[in-house]
């Protein structure tokens, strides 16, 4: 059994079988997320895309009150490894690499976009996952523009895919139907949008857009769950 919980921009919950996956910690910051406790957030497992503080902010709190492990590219594990995560609670690896875990594998995919931590350093690149959970492939773009890389990951034949939508720091709307057809994936479910400003859709018309392209767009409302 699989489900995935929504806390807004980027940060979802996955729920594989009993092991929890979070992605992208970013709540406390988030104003459309403020009737959220941190504290009630438990993860076995945390992966970043990135660095940036939409990405990171409640990685180092949810951490220890989970004593989770988190898996990120290198660079950004070293910042990681600085907030005082120990190392036998961090993994490193880096863009093609593969884990076998517990739970099941998890690829690392390119992803186009800036990475820096919150201290200011270099972040390494910012990436994208691939989860293959039992007969289910799962896309979590992370932070990214349209990329003909995109076009590689449709070997995978993807049961779904996690895609920005809000434009201005990552891919927009039309870009994103674009994608879908690169990945040849038609269960979609929106990120990063709405948060800020400069993200904010237009739901009902962004809807639309991807109803027309064949693709069904999952936009799930903060801290709903659906099964996956």
């Amino acid at each position: 059994m699989m489900k995935m919980t929504y806390y807004g921009q980027s940060c979802v919950l996955f729920d594989f079988d009993g092991t929890r996956v979070l992605l992208d910690p970013f709540v406390t910051y988030n104003p459309l997320a403020s009737a959220i406790k941190v504290a009630d957030i438990k993860a076995d497992y945390i992966f970043l895309s990135h660095g940036h503080q939409d990405h990171v902010a409640d990685m180092l709190t949810i951490q220890q009150q989970s004593q989770a492990t988190v898996a990120t590219i290198v660079e950004t594990a070293g910042w990681v490894r600085k907030q005082g995560v120990p190392d036998d609670k961090v993994i490193e690896f880096n863009l093609g690499g593969t884990l076998q875990l517990p739970f099941g594998k998890v690829k690392m995919v390119y992803a186009m976009h800036t990475n820096s931590t919150p201290d200011g350093n270099y972040g390494g690149f910012p990436v994208g996952y691939v989860f293959f959970i039992g007969d289910k492939t799962i896309y979590f773009a992370g932070d990214t523009a349209l990329t003909m890389e995109m076009k590689l990951l449709a070997r995978f034949n993807l049961d779904y895919a996690l895609l920005p939508i809000g434009g201005h720091y990552t891919m927009d709307a039309e870009d994103a139907v674009l994608a879908a057809d690169f990945i040849n994936c038609k269960e979609i479910i929106g990120i990063h949008y709405d948060s800020f400003p400069p993200i904010t859709i237009d739901k009902a018309e962004t809807k639309v857009l991807f109803q027309a392209a064949g693709l069904n767009l999952q936009l799930p409302a903060i801290a709903e769950t659906i099964s996956l």
